[in-house]
């Protein structure tokens, strides 16, 4: 009597056909020579290599492959979520104030709740901020302008994971070693992303989302600058006026 094809070969055969590849197509697709026929009749086993680009290019669980887990897909979501929260008197979430130097240490003490503690929050009686965590960050550096100036602060919301932050907008973003406010931008699969600095002078950089710890998406900011005479220029406008006049000087030199 004929014996039964091995688990792994009418997985590999079904996601195949899921894909609505031809045995050439898939081949050509995971680097096998000729096509899939011996894998799927059982004659060749799946190679590691195999294995590795039916991870990288469908997110397919070896566990699921070979029998041992009804989950086809890897998860890729990362819960990005607040690992700690504070609340007032009232068990209303607090406003937590993360100034430039509290920023530095910010990723090593995420789950430290005694750290938190010591920063300075507080809660504000509007109903768009009620009903999710917000948390503030102040801007160092002139990567930000002219939207963000140095000093001023950004309040944002907790976002829980990548899927549910929108494209292309701005946010705090926790890695495992710093912490930066940019433009983000998704890549394919949601497998790294671009933070972007708006402005010119900063070229973007490009990071896993494996290495993201939390994620805010702002909204709102808080700034001490006031400028009491709308005829004069603020500082970007300054200093983007000096950038003009720069490139005008390089010009006439060559």
């Amino acid at each position: 009597m004929k014996s039964e094809l091995p688990i792994e070969a009418l997985r590999f055969k079904t996601l195949r056909e899921e894909l609505n590849l031809t045995q050439q197509a898939f081949a050509i697709a995971l680097s096998i020579n000729n096509s899939t026929a011996d894998i799927e009749r059982g004659k060749t086993k799946i190679s590691g290599a195999v294995v590795a680009e039916l991870m990288e290019q469908f997110r397919i669980n070896p566990l699921w492959l070979f029998g041992k887990s009804n989950r086809k897909l890897i998860d890729l979501t990362i819960n990005t979520t607040p690992k700690v929260v504070t609340v007032n008197s009232e068990d209303r979430d607090n406003i937590v104030m993360v100034n430039v130097k509290a920023a530095a240490g910010y990723p090593h003490n995420i789950q430290d709740v005694d750290w938190y503690e010591e920063l300075p929050a507080f809660s504000l009686p509007l109903p768009e901020f009620r009903n999710a965590t917000y948390r503030g960050f102040q801007i160092e550096g002139d990567s930000m302008l002219p939207a963000l100036e140095p000093g001023e602060w950004v309040l944002a919301k907790a976002v829980e994971s990548l899927d549910m932050l929108s494209n292309h907008t701005l946010a705090v973003v926790v890695m495992n070693d710093s912490v930066l406010v940019k433009k983000v931008s998704k890549h394919q699969n949601n497998e790294k992303l671009s933070l972007i600095s708006l402005n010119a002078d900063y070229p973007p950089i490009t990071i896993t989302t494996d290495i993201i710890q939390e994620l805010w998406e702002v909204k709102s900011k808080i700034s001490g600058n006031i400028d009491t005479d709308p005829g004069n220029q603020n500082l970007s406008d300054i200093r983007q006026s000096i950038k003009e006049i720069q490139k005008e000087i390089a010009s006439l030199k060559k």
